[in-house]
């Protein structure tokens, strides 16, 4: 079985996930790889904005190009690979693919809609029609197609061609979450500061606002938290002006991939997403599994995909209500709750390993006889 496509696992590891749990079922992987370098944030941007296509369209090229030379070698070394995974973010990559691979079983990643991914990020019109064009044909070039939620393989045009593998982590977050807990940290008087991180792109769909009101509420109330912001995008500005004057948090614009699990592991609690959003209640982002897999509590939004995936293991609000997510933090500062709350943690991380979510799409690739 090969990967292919233009898939950047340093910045999104939906794809190493999946490689790693293949590889943990004992299939033999080889990727052909070339990373386009741009965000998610970026391409979606480009399609956005007509007059950007050349910068993408250039890019693409050139790793096509050598794509195009990867896929001949390992043909000439190996014969036809029986599966064809596409890489996150594949929906150009899933149409040469199918050209270079009309016989193999071609498995499309997809993790996101470019259409959905618009549209919550304020697109309207033509756009979002076009994208959602773009959509539809990545998905007629795959056979199998794979979703993150239910809620997802239910959008497909013929939701059979679906198969649902939860996101997971990356080993190293679970490395990082291996390490003892944090000491607790403590404020002037002696009493434990409970320490919060988010991280993410602040798109609609993840309620930094509503973060940044519970946060601001909760320590008006006099609960003593410590909390990291990481990260940056439209809602940004904000979350800054409602936190403003809110003592004990660190905001990061930016940090390195390689950098973050460590940096999650360090606090109690990592917040997940708050939204209503229509895309909001459909997803689980990655930023659960990971906070979870870092050994940190995870409170997110009680969403049907959220509780179904997670909802014995991680700490569930109801969306878009930071009243209920202030309480929760407040609650969370109670040593003895946090100890409870650590407790279901550990006992879920098991679930979110790579060899377990993939365990789905070793299935149906078995039934193909692709395997």
């Amino acid at each position: 079985m090969i990967t292919f496509g233009t898939y950047d696992a340093a910045r999104h590891p939906r794809t190493a996930v999946l490689v790693a749990g293949l590889r943990a079922h004992g299939v033999k992987v080889t990727e052909l790889n070339r990373p386009l370098g741009l965000s998610t944030a970026e391409r979606v941007r480009m399609l956005q904005q007509p007059w950007r296509l050349p910068v993408l369209a250039a890019r693409l090229l050139r790793c096509w190009a050598a794509l195009i030379g990867d896929a001949v070698r390992h043909r000439r070394a190996e014969g036809r690979p029986e599966a064809v995974l596409v890489g996150y973010l594949g929906h150009f990559d899933v149409l040469l693919a199918r050209l270079l691979f009309p016989r193999s079983v071609v498995v499309l990643d997809h993790l996101v809609s470019a259409g959905d991914t618009a549209a919550d990020r304020g697109a309207a019109g033509l756009r979002v029609r076009l994208l959602t064009g773009l959509d539809r044909l990545a998905v007629a070039c795959a056979d199998v197609v794979v979703t993150d939620t239910d809620e997802h393989r239910r959008m497909l045009p013929d939701p059979d061609q679906g198969v649902v593998v939860l996101v997971g982590a990356p080993d190293e977050w679970r490395t990082a979450g291996e390490t003892p807990p944090p000491a607790p940290a403590s404020g002037p008087g002696g009493e434990h500061h409970l320490s919060v991180v988010f991280f993410g792109l602040y798109t609609p769909l993840q309620g930094a606002p509503v973060i940044a009101e519970a946060v601001r509420d909760a320590v008006a109330a006099g609960a003593p938290l410590r909390v990291t912001m990481v990260g940056a995008g439209q809602d940004l500005p904000r979350t800054r002006e409602i936190l403003a004057g809110t003592p004990g948090v660190t905001w990061h614009d930016w940090v390195e991939p390689g950098e973050l699990p460590a940096l999650v592991a360090a606090h109690d609690v990592c917040l997940g997403i708050f939204s209503d959003t229509p895309k909001g209640l459909r997803v689980v982002p990655n930023k659960v599994y990971q906070g979870l897999a870092a050994g940190c509590v995870v409170v997110t939004s009680d969403t049907p995909p959220q509780r179904r995936a997670l909802g014995e293991s991680v700490e569930l609000v109801p969306a878009a209500d930071a009243a209920a997510l202030a309480a929760e933090l407040v609650g969370l500062g109670d040593p003895a709750a946090l100890s409870a709350t650590r407790e279901r943690a550990a006992r879920g991380r098991d679930r979110i390993r790579p060899q377990v979510v993939t365990e789905p799409l070793v299935a149906e690739l078995r039934r193909r006889g692709a395997l």
